[in-house]
């Protein structure tokens, strides 16, 4: 605390005797806790509009006007107030609120999963009155009930604080769970026939102060005393900050920790629940190679057996170097990377362009942008980008479904500041309501629709639709970007079309003035696979390809096959080795059929991985490798902010981290990375990278925000030609295929609690196109393509565009892979009766 303020703006605010600073327009509860004195509360959240509900933050406070009770939640810091905390009147008001909460609280510490780490046990221990005076019967409800598939709740332990409403209605914009009746029967629950369906909804467990709402997949698993616990990152594309609890080497528990750049405290319900994969008992644990029926890895035969890692390797090594002397280092490729840490993804990048010589790598698997684009485009924080008086264009996958903590930064910017949204995708996004403008292209169009949106900025307002929207919107979208600093959330919004709209659009709207970006790569570490060169045509540091690294044997200097060319390449027979490390292509590359036939093809597939996946049951060698929470090492998320990965439990059987593996498979090619730990692998990183000059490990572990990484870039991805699509006949709709948040990808599959949330996939058309083609809600279509056919259900939505069909991704039933033609630009289908 201060004497005096020293700040032109500062509040002087006298608190139980002593003076200090306040900022202008802070809540006294917020002033009071930055100058150490804690106010106790039960309704106040940070991130939350206050209520003043629980009335446990109620001080004495003299404004001018004689001291009174007033709830510090509610109040803002003016000149001149004096505080108590400590009073008589203070401690009596706070008895008294905790012994009406406790009134009809079940006290069941020892049953409730919130017992030791409950703000009512703390407090009413610190504050409360230590006896009851009530001896009449508490009220009882039937428990516990579930609210969706992963929370119960319990009515008997709610204090009716509303952070579980307030979260659900303010923050994730679903207000499925409400206070129902009146007086001393009010109650939080959900309406008859409609549960709690949040991507959400675990976080309300997290803020629950009491033990109302629990997490069935962690319900009497442990209490918090027996957790060991550890500040990380997790791998999503926003880089979200978390900690991870643990038991007896087991991860228990998965919490939101508050990082003002990042993801503020939330996270999707499918990060919080995924940690039941880490120890699901189908994780691959030893080495697999081809040996026969008995297991017998010495012996020829097709099926896979456990193996050392002394002979998996050798025969790995063996396998290489028989493809370089037949082929040149082009005949071997390295597909993936995502999922894997930074120093990872360097040494995997070191092993290909260096030992083996090959730049025939890539991190994205033909669902991405080109990395030179990516890695030479400005960037922009998220903080920045959502500041008061921004605006955003979205063009990418919609971020409720992909990028979840994102959905809820951007609605939160929406609500509360300035700022303008404009989405530039062909359907719309969850955020509803609260976009400002939609401009919704026919598929494939996005690019000549966004130029449109350029010049119109520029004062050239259309006189006619362009791309299927109308010029009374292309003005409208233009007026809200006017004039403001424009982040672009960029991203491939379906995979029906090529990359190239999104490429044009992303260089037209490059020219509008200030224009920065945000790419949203929907794979978890893309951007540290694309800083760490593990893509084709760069080195580590967003380097292009030309001089030697330091340290390095030797680097590439023409550019090699991105995904979708290693593919071709081995269909080819051009490719006779293909390392798949952490991808899994026959279930998760766009173009399903090249997958299968080049996995048949190829001589030779290496898979390392965590689970026995469709294309590891295709491999013939597998190394296991060390998951999320069992290595260590940094992140980089969208913003090119690079954060800790720390390990917590020890990986199942002799896996490995895949730095190791890297390092391993090296030396069995006469080669030494250099690698004995992963700081020395950062510490390389660090001599190599122009990106992550002057970084050290010690400044990404030191913030909670981690480090920005925005070194400059010599590359210069240039401006493409622009993209012709045939126009839409009148018979036909327009495919697009994207990703939702519950799927059937390896990890929600190996998660109990999310494994049957996967909805099965669906025509969604617009019903006006559903009435137009006499299909209604749930009857069975047929859906031809130039590539093939498909059958069924459809589902009528009046958010999906007219002259569009929508079909998710990896779902149950049809794949809409089967559907895609890869040679044209957009995918075009026919819909008839089955």
């Amino acid at each position: 605390m201060t004497d005096a303020p020293t700040k032109p703006d500062a509040i002087d605010v006298t608190l139980n005797g002593v003076t200090f600073e306040a900022e202008p327009g802070e809540l006294l509860i917020d002033a009071c806790e930055r100058n150490g004195v804690y106010i106790p509360r039960f309704c106040y959240h940070p991130r939350m509009t206050p209520v003043g509900m629980c009335r446990m933050c109620l001080v004495e406070v003299d404004t001018g006007r004689g001291a009174a009770l007033q709830p510090s939640c509610m109040l803002t810091c003016t000149p001149g107030m004096t505080v108590q905390t400590e009073s008589e009147l203070t401690k009596k008001a706070q008895d008294g609120v905790l012994e009406f909460l406790l009134i009809n609280h079940p006290l069941d510490c020892p049953v409730c999963d919130k017992g030791g780490e409950c703000p009512l046990q703390d407090q009413t221990m610190s504050y409360g009155p230590g006896e009851s005076r009530f001896v009449e019967q508490k009220r009882h409800f039937e428990k516990p009930i579930p609210v969706n598939e992963n929370v119960y709740l319990d009515r008997e332990r709610c204090i009716l604080c509303d952070r579980c409403t307030r979260f659900a209605s303010e923050v994730a914009g679903d207000p499925l769970i409400h206070f129902q009746d009146r007086g001393s029967n009010t109650q939080v629950n959900t309406f008859p026939d409609e549960p709690f369906a949040s991507y959400f909804s675990g976080n309300t467990v997290q803020i629950c102060p009491v033990g109302a709402l629990t997490a069935k997949p962690y319900r009497f698993k442990a209490r918090p005393w027996d957790l060991e616990e550890v500040i990380s990152t997790y791998p999503n594309p926003m880089g979200d900050r978390i900690s991870v609890q643990s038991s007896r080497d087991k991860v228990l528990r998965i919490q939101g920790v508050d990082s003002d750049a990042t993801n503020w405290g939330w996270l999707t319900d499918r990060d919080r629940f995924s940690f039941e994969a880490i120890h699901h008992p189908e994780r691959l644990t030893v080495p697999l190679v081809h040996g026969d029926d008995l297991g017998n890895a010495d012996a020829a035969g097709d099926n896979l057996v456990a193996a050392s890692w002394a002979v998996a390797l050798q025969q790995a090594g063996a396998v290489i170097t028989a493809a370089l002397d037949k082929g040149g280092p082009d005949a071997v490729g390295v597909l993936g990377g995502a999922r894997l840490s930074n120093e990872a993804q360097y040494a995997w990048a070191k092993l290909a362009k260096s030992v083996i010589g090959t730049d025939n790598v890539d991190a994205q698997l033909d669902d991405g942008l080109p990395a030179a684009m990516v890695a030479s485009y400005p960037r922009r924080t998220l903080n920045d980008a959502l500041a008061p008086g921004s605006a955003v264009v979205l063009m990418s996958e919609d971020p409720k479904e992909q990028f979840g903590t994102l959905y809820l930064r951007l609605r939160h910017a929406l609500q509360k500041r300035d700022i303008t949204l404009v989405e530039l995708n062909p359907t719309a996004s969850g955020l509803g309501r609260l976009t400002t403008v939609g401009l919704h292209p026919r598929p494939g169009e996005t690019g000549v629709v966004a130029r449109a949106l350029v010049d119109a900025v520029a004062g050239a307002l259309p006189t006619a639709d362009v791309g299927g929207v109308s010029a009374a919107a292309i003005s409208a979208a233009a007026t809200a970007v006017h004039g403001r600093p424009v982040t672009v959330v960029c991203g491939r919004a379906s995979l029906a079309e090529s990359a190239s709209p999104t490429i044009d659009a992303a260089a037209a709207l490059r020219e509008l003035p200030g224009a920065a970006f945000l790419f949203a790569l929907r794979r978890g570490n893309s951007h540290g696979a694309i800083d760490m060169g593990l893509a084709p045509g760069l080195l580590p540091g967003r380097v292009g390809l030309g001089a030697t690294p330091e340290g390095w044997a030797a680097a590439p200097t023409v550019t090699g096959l991105d995904a979708r060319g290693m593919l071709e390449a081995a269909v080819d027979g051009d490719l006779s080795v293909l390392v798949l490390v952490g991808s899994d292509p026959l279930a998760d590359f766009p173009d399903a059929d090249l997958a299968s036939r080049a996995l048949t093809t190829c001589d030779t597939v290496i898979a390392v991985d965590l689970f026995a996946n469709l294309s590891v049951a295709s491999a013939d060698i597998v190394f296991p490798a060390a998951g999320f929470a069992e290595t260590a090492g940094t992140h980089t998320n969208f913003e090119g902010r690079v954060s800790p990965l720390t390990r917590k439990v020890t990986a199942p059987g002799v896996a490995r981290p895949d730095w190791v593996i890297a390092s391993d498979l090296a030396f069995e090619l006469g080669a030494d990375l250099g690698f004995d730990s992963v700081e020395s692998v950062f510490d390389e990183i660090v001599t190599v990278a122009p990106s992550h000059a002057g970084l050290s490990f010690a400044d990404v572990a030191a913030d909670n925000d981690g480090a920005l990484v925005r070194g400059p870039t010599a590359l210069d991805f240039g401006a493409p030609e622009p993209t012709a699509v045939v126009p839409l006949d009148g018979y036909s709709l327009r495919l697009v295929t994207d990703h939702r948040l519950y799927d059937n990808a390896t990890l929600v599959q190996h998660c109990p609690s999310m494994a049957n949330l996967a909805d099965v996939a669906q025509l969604s058309l617009h019903p006006l196109d559903a009435d137009r083609l006499g299909a209604g809600a749930g009857s069975l279509v047929t859906v031809i393509s130039a590539a093939g056919s498909i059958e069924l259900p459809v589902r009528p939505d009046p958010a999906v565009p007219r002259g569009s069909g929508v079909i998710p991704l990896n779902r149950s039933g049809a794949d809409p892979r089967e559907l895609i033609d890869h040679r044209a630009v957009v995918t075009d289908i026919r819909v008839a009766s089955s």
